[in-house]
This record gives C-alpha cells, structure tokens and sequence, in this order.
C-alpha cells in the first residue's frame, strides 16, 4: 500500500484519494451509509481465506426517518448515464475519455457513450459544468427515474391497520390507544401528493371491516360489515374499504373517536389474525402498501392459529431451539405471497401472556417489515401508554420508499454472495422489499471470485423505489477501497464493529436453524480460530509470554463476541421467555450498526461524579455533552454512586446503597432513598442544576440522530436500587457483560479460556 493514497478517516478507516474524476471531498461512501468488514480488500481468495476475516458490507441506505434530517444530493434531470455491460451507475470513480464524450466503467472496464443531455441545464436551457454534477461528485445520490424504471404507475401509500379487538386489547387499552394515536398523527402520515389510503380491519372471532364515507357526504355515519367466515374471507365491499385520507379526513376521525368505545363490552377472547391478514391481503393487493397489525393475543383461530407451546421446562435446554422456530408454515408462505405483491407486514405485539413472536415475525422478516414487542404492556401505566404512543406516531410519520428492489455490483472479481436482513431474495442477487423501512440495517456477504487487478475496487449499492410521495427514485451508494495482497494490512484494516454485525447475523441465521447452543459455539471457535490466525501469520508464532495479541483495531473483538454470547437472544439461561428471546433476534439481525453495538455493548455513564461540562451543550456544537462512557463492570460501580446503564432499548438508572441524601434530593427531589420508588418511570423536573444535567445526559443517551441512524425507539426508564426489588437489579446486572452470571463466564474467564485454546 503506498502511503500516498490514503488518509485515515475519524472513525480509523483508510480511504482513497486521488482516484475520483472530480476532487470532491463527498467521493466516498460515509461509513453510516456503508462500512465495510475489511478497508484494506484482499487481492484473492486465497488470501481472503488465510485470514479468516469475513467480507461484507453492512448497508443502511437511510440514516434518518425523514428526508429533512439527512438530505441526499437529487439528479432531477432523469439523465441516468449507465455502464451497458454491468449496468453500474455512473460515479465518482469513473474516468472520461475521447475528449470528455465517453467514459470508462471502474467496475469491469466498459468504455460507455455519455448520453447527450449529460452536460445541458434543462431547467434553464443551456449547456450546463459537467463537474458540477451531484453523481459526479457525491458517493450518495439519488435520481429521479424516467418511465423504463416503473413496472406500473408509483403506487399511493397505503396503511391497512389490522386491529386486534378481543378482551385482551380491550381491556389492556390497547385498542383505545391505537385509536387514538392514529387520530392524532392523521397529519404526519406522508401525503404530499394527497394519494394516501387508509384501511381498518377490527379482529376477533369475526372480521369486522369499516366503510368510512367521504368528506361532505349526506351521511358521515362509518359502516361495520362483520364477515364471520375465517376459512375464506370474502371482501363485502370492495369500494369504500380503503379510503383517501384527503377526501375522508373528517369521517376518519369521527369514526376513529367511535372506534375507541366500539367494543368496549367484548368478551371474545378469540383472535383470527391469520384470516384477517388473509382478507388484508385480498384488500390491498391490487395497489400494494404496508398491513399493520396491533395485537395482544395469539392468534387462536382460523388460518395460521397458533397454540400455547412454550413449555417452561425446555427453558435452558437443547429442546428450547424449536421454540424459536415456526410453528405454522402459513407464516412463511404467506409472507412470501405478499412480498410477490408489494405488501409488506410490520407487526406490533403487545401480549401479557405467550404471543408466539418466533412464528409472527416471519411476517415482517420476509417483507421487509419489522416486529416491535412491547412485553407486559398496559396503558394505565402512564410510560407504556407514552411510550408507545410516541414510536407509533413516529412509525406513521417515517418517509418509507415502497416497491423497492435493493442491488450490489462491484468490481469485476467480486461477488454479492449471501444478504442477510429483512427481506425477500428474489433472484441470486436481488433483494425485493414491498415497503423500504429507515430504520434497518443489512448485510451483504462478497465473494471473491477471481484475481483482483486493480489498486482500488468499488462496492456500488443500488435502490429504486418509489418514495412515499409517488415519484420513482434510485438512491446509489459507492464505496471506493483500496486492495492489498498483504495479510498484515488486511488485519489492520479490519472494521471491528462491522465484523461484529456481520457475525451477529450470522449467530441468528445459526440459532433460527440449528440452535441457541451451536449459534454460541461458533461464535466462541471464531474468536478462537481469529486469534490463533493473527498470532501464527502475523504475531511470529508462538511467542513465549502467552498472551493473546491483536493489532490495535480489533482489540474490541473479543469483548463483542462474548457480549453476543451473553445478549438475551442467544445467552444460555433457563428464565428467559421465547417471545422476548424471539424479539431480540429480531433486533440482533436489523438493527443499524451503531444501535446494534449499543445493544450488545450497552453505554455506562457514572453520573454522581461526571465532568463539570458533561449534560451542558458543546460551546461548539450545541450538542449536549456525555460524560465518558465505563466499562460494563461491576468493579467500576462505587456503593454511593448514580450510574446511567443505556442498551438503547432500556435505560436503567441505578442508584447505589450508600446514596448520600443530597444526591437523592438533587436528582428525585426525595428527602431520603427510602422513599424512592423502583421500576419504570420518567425522571421527576426538579429545579436544581444537576437535575437538569442528569435529564439531559438521559435524553442525549437516547438521541437517534446524533448517531447517525433513524429509528422509532423510545427507551423505557427503569430506576432500580442496588439494595432494592431483587428481579429488577438481576435484569440491570445482565447489561454488565464484563461480569460472571448466571450460566455465562466474566470478561476474565472468557479471555483465560481463549488463551488456552490459541
């Protein structure tokens, strides 16, 4: 690698410089778009295969819920100049020759015709800077498609809401929540161009379906149409049942209102789900749209019913596996069926008792949906109600692309070999997604295949879809790397934090088809089979001393594995119940890389003593300062001290047993601990000044966009006393993964036991 070529990014990457056509500091794919397992590319297979390294890239298109949050640079001139062999994007990376009129293709070599509106100004008519141009510039752009890029017209955006409305959404609040909260996130839901339909399904023992009549209409009443035949549910009427937002906003929110008491007196505690999404389907298959679905109960009736299968007893063992797996092969079919029709499936469970989540979320895992699980929920606990309430609203508002194909092409030698995330892989290289969401990540494993020629390889993802507004667009990310054919930079280059995704992935493809105890297994021979790879090519041997060597960049690894090892989707215990181990494999396999991290590798702030700047805003920015983050070990925790533990789903606050008084006044405005209650809250508003600092240190904890990803998450707060209810510190102590617990070993253990096996 010549040193002239490369400087190194904030985040310890090698990027290339000098290889793009125009000197744009925006040539290079941002790693919050794209990071790569390996910045440093092995020139051949065998190379690749010696080090034991993986190559993949983690890729999340979207780094924020709404446009106006991340802007992207839009070619609008619908000019979309393409290589004619490999069908790559023109790029940053290209080359230009025969005096500017062709270009030549930096993935396989073509020399292309560049097309002759290229270099004109439609809107103001005359010959445009060619070097002016956002895809000649910018890694990340998007472009307005032309006609050849749409199957049929740009869909509308359609919500069908399947809603559950047996005794158990009744009378958790379930129902009356939803409601509600539809009614009032009316105007966040996308509707620029005023196409937007909407659609509610109430679901018991029968299939309840709503005409709503349009604005000004003689009557404004919604009609019930009640279908008790769940084998095959028929449509009653097709016309009124999905209804334009714009034309009906007033008699949607009329009926909204009705909807709240509508079946207060219910004692059904039947759910026909399955057959309500097979009338959904029926419903909106002709245009296409999002089925969301909110329920507290397993489905118990009609197609894809489900039983009560967890057994307590199989917790813990090697019985425990098939838990995780489906129990109705409807699940997987059908979500195949709808991906075939651009309907994709989110689901929000909210179940006190067993929900089957393992069997739900292949819904959303095949539609590229997602499953949000709200364990235990209630809405007469101020917090659920809250906290739901604000991610719904949020999941309504996000600007989701629809009828999207995702693809990767590289550099003639490589590959895109397997895709992992939430998905349907239609063809070896094709990802389809009826609905494109913002708020995941996915990883895409590359082959490869032949020798590698050239000094700098480039990684192009591509996304057409057609955005919630009903214009067709391509959004394309392109990654230049450099490439070595020697083991030691490839080593040097690895992305510790990328390489944990792509085996975080990989741990859940292995739990879902061969078991929790092969997934952990693997995991443990991987660190192992790493180490013992760097010490014997690249460490000289076995070295007396004995210790264990990585260089500098991946000196993390190890403590990502066992935090994998030891998360709650795959650590080894007999209490934990299969639908909150389902719901973490969910996260573990599409959460963007910076909220998986944090999931595996949970934040720890010390609070009672945190720096005199820490909770203020940055003189700088304006962003509020963390203090630094500790390691998850008990022996950082002192018995008086006030500790922010944050995995980005919970946020625990815990509170020392020799707490001094004024602390306690300070941040709970309590004369003393004994009067502070444990369990989920939101911190009280005190007037004093670390109260303000402790509030904001937890609210910037929780700030999405600062760490460059969307999501709809809002933490729960649990205030948990070192000396108080015993449940609830066991639960924070699982966050300390540096400690011994249950059945898992302590960081020290771990890095013994690796030590005799390298």
């Amino acid at each position: 690698m010549s040193p002239g070529c490369f400087q190194v990014r904030s985040s310890g990457l090698l990027t290339c410089r000098q290889t793009s056509v125009y000197p744009s500091p925006y040539a290079n794919c941002p790693p919050k778009y794209v990071r790569s397992t390996l910045n440093a590319v092995p020139t051949t297979h065998s190379l690749l295969k010696k080090s034991k390294l993986p190559f993949a890239l983690v890729i999340q298109p979207y780094a924020a819920l709404h446009d106006s949050e991340d802007p992207v640079p839009v070619v609008p001139d619908q000019v979309i100049s393409r290589c004619r062999r490999c069908r790559s994007y023109i790029n940053p990376f290209v080359t230009f020759l025969d005096h500017g009129h062709r270009w030549r293709c930096n993935m396989c070599n073509l020399t292309n015709d560049v097309p002759q509106a290229f270099d004109w100004d439609t809107a103001l008519q005359k010959p445009a800077d060619r070097s002016l141009r956002p895809d000649l510039n910018h890694a990340v752009v998007e472009f307005v498609a032309p006609q050849e890029y749409m199957v049929r017209p740009p869909q509308p955006l359609v919500y069908l809401f399947l809603i559950d409305v047996s005794y158990a959404s009744v009378t958790n609040g379930l129902l009356a929540t939803t409601a509600r909260c539809i009614k009032e996130s009316l105007d966040r839901i996308p509707n620029a161009d005023r196409r937007t339909r909407l659609g509610f399904i109430a679901v018991d023992s029968s299939l309840h379906y709503f005409s709503i009549p349009r604005d000004g209409s003689e009557n404004s009443e919604p009609r019930m149409l009640v279908i008790s035949d769940l084998d095959e549910p028929f449509l009653p009427i097709p016309g009124d049942l999905l209804v334009t937002l714009s034309e009906c906003r007033e008699n949607i929110e009329v009926f909204l209102d009705k909807l709240q008491e509508m079946f207060q007196n219910t004692q059904s505690n039947s759910c026909a789900m399955g057959s309500a999404l097979r009338a959904g389907y029926k419903l909106i298959s002709p245009v296409g749209g999002k089925m969301t679905v909110l329920s507290s109960s397993l489905p118990n009736i009609g197609h894809g019913s489900l039983t009560m299968r967890e057994d307590k007893k199989v917790l813990g063992t090697s019985k425990e596996s098939s838990l995780l797996q489906t129990a109705n092969s409807f699940y997987k079919s059908f979500a195949v069926e709808c991906s075939k029709a651009q309907v994709s499936v989110d689901m929000f469970l909210f179940s006190s008792q067993y929900q089957d989540v393992a069997s739900l979320s292949n819904l959303p895992r095949y539609t590229g949906g997602q499953t949000y699980f709200y364990p235990g929920w209630n809405a007469a606990r101020p917090e659920d109600a809250i906290k739901f309430a604000r991610e719904f609203s949020d999941y309504l508002s996000s600007e989701i692309g629809l009828e999207a194909v995702l693809r990767v092409r590289a550099t003639t030698g490589l590959r895109m070999n397997t895709f992992y995330g939430n998905f349907f892989n239609r063809s070896s290289d094709l990802c389809a997604f009826p609905a494109f969401p913002r708020d995941q990540a996915y990883v895409v494993e590359v082959a490869i295949d032949e020798t590698v020629t050239k000094p700098v390889v480039c990684l192009q993802t591509a996304v057409l879809h057609t955005t919630c507004n009903g214009e067709r667009r391509i959004r394309v990310l392109t990654l230049a790397l450099p490439t070595t054919q020697n083991l030691a930079d490839v080593y040097a280059s690895a992305d510790q934090q990328a390489v944990a995704t792509y085996f975080s992935h990989k741990a859940v493809e292995r739990a879902l088809g061969s078991g929790l105890e092969p997934a952990r297994e693997a995991l443990q021979a991987k660190a192992v089979e790493l180490l013992s790879t760097y010490r014997k090519e690249l460490a000289g041997g076995s070295v007396s001393g004995g210790g264990l060597q990585f260089p500098a960049n991946l000196r993390g690894l190890p403590v990502l594995f066992l935090a994998m090892i030891k998360n709650l989707g795959l650590r080894k215990s007999a209490q934990i119940p299969t639908d909150m181990r389902s719901a973490a494999l969910c996260l573990l396999s599409t959460l963007p890389l910076p909220l998986l991290m944090q999931y595996i590798y949970p934040k720890m702030y010390s609070l009672h003593d945190m720096p005199d700047t820490a909770g203020l805003p940055d003189e700088q920015t304006g962003e509020i300062v963390l203090p630094p983050p500790i390691n998850l070990s008990s022996e950082r925790i002192v018995p008086y001290g006030l500790y922010l533990i944050d995995d980005g789903q919970t946020q625990f606050l815990w509170v020392g047993r020799d707490a001094v008084p004024q602390l306690i006044e300070d941040v709970f405005g309590l004369p003393d601990k004994s009067q502070l209650r444990v369990g989920k809250q939101n911190l009280p508003d005190v007037e004093n000044e670390f109260n303000q600092r402790v509030r904001a240190v937890l609210e910037k904890s929780r700030d999405h966009r600062s760490k460059g990803v969307g999501s709809i998450s809002v933490p729960h707060l649990y205030v948990v006393k070192e000396d108080g209810e015993p449940g609830l510190r066991l639960w924070a102590q699982t966050m300390l993964v540096e400690d011994r617990a249950d059945q898992s070993v302590s960081l020290v253990q771990w890095m013994g036991s690796l030590r005799e096996k390298v």
